[in-house]
């Protein structure tokens, strides 16, 4: 869980920066292409060819192309209809798609999963939610998409790490990962990319070179191998996590004004979703045991 809880606060500064460096300033295509790029050449040197599961590797391919291909692309064009307090509201529902896409690949109902995943998602709305204005369905629309397709990419890292077990350590391979991403992300750079709107600050290519090292390929890197280290019912809430983690980056170190008995309580609400699924395992390690 370690890892998880690292990267959750990694990306928690990425909420902020997109919105107050990136967004309506540099080209959204360009942005997650360069952050692609920088995280493909981290792993290139170590990426084997030959040796790897065709199913390891076709199937990293594809998450890339979801998690992060389709997911950022939608993210950050999601920013020019949306508020930074918007995109945290209608990104709450991730929990709920990797509880439900986890237990339809595993063909199985998991009630307790999918209970405190509900409860988290009900944190994170008490944290996040406010009354909507302007034309925000558009906005709502991208983000579901980047949300299931974002859950649909660790639920699939997950799996195949667990049924492809190799000798080789994560990192041999992981870059697969972000060529994955680069099929969607160049095209769509090409094709949309506004080639006027690159970064022209020195501030602006350090954010994009910050979360292209650290949020996108240590991110990723470490989110995909904590994934395997929990239940997918503790991966989905942990999906939440971002909701008061961005809030307390806002107030911290934007010294944004936050409902702080808001985040209190919702905060406590994503704890306890926590022991719900813990408590829902319990009868399953009984059986195992016995």
């Amino acid at each position: 869980m370690r890892y998880l809880i690292v990267v959750t606060l990694l990306w928690a500064f990425s909420f902020s920066l997109i919105g107050q460096y990136l967004a309506g300033q540099v080209d959204s295509d360009f942005a997650v292409l360069l952050r692609v790029l920088i995280a493909a050449a981290v792993f290139a040197p170590f990426t084997l060819w030959r040796g790897l599961p065709g199913r390891l590797v076709g199937g990293f391919w594809l998450a890339g192309a979801l998690q992060f291909g389709i997911t950022y692309l939608c993210l950050y064009r999601s920013f020019s209809v949306l508020t930074v307090p918007e995109v945290l509201l209608f990104t709450v529902l991730t929990p709920i798609y990797v509880t439900l896409l986890d237990d339809a690949l595993a063909r199985r109902f998991n009630r307790w999963a999918l209970l405190a995943a509900a409860v988290a998602v009900g944190g994170g709305v008490i944290i996040r939610f406010q009354p909507l204005q302007g034309e925000y369905l558009v906005g709502f629309l991208l983000l579901q998409l980047a949300n299931l397709t974002f859950a649909a990419g660790q639920v699939l890292c997950r799996r195949l790490l667990q049924q492809h077990p190799v000798p080789q350590p994560l990192h041999r391979y992981f870059g697969h990962f972000f060529l994955g991403a680069l099929v969607l992300a160049l095209p769509s750079f090409l094709l949309f990319g506004d080639a006027s709107r690159l970064p022209h600050t020195a501030l602006q290519w350090g954010v994009l070179a910050w979360m292209g090292l650290f949020a996108t390929a240590l991110g990723m890197y470490w989110w995909v191998k904590g994934s395997v280290e929990v239940s997918a019912g503790t991966l989905a809430i942990l999906n939440e996590l971002h909701v008061p983690a961005g809030l307390l980056v806002n107030v911290l170190i934007w010294n944004r004004d936050a409902d702080l008995p808001r985040l209190a309580l919702g905060g406590g609400v994503i704890l306890a979703s926590l022991w719900l699924n813990r408590r829902g395992r319990r009868p399953l390690v009984a059986v195992a045991a016995g």
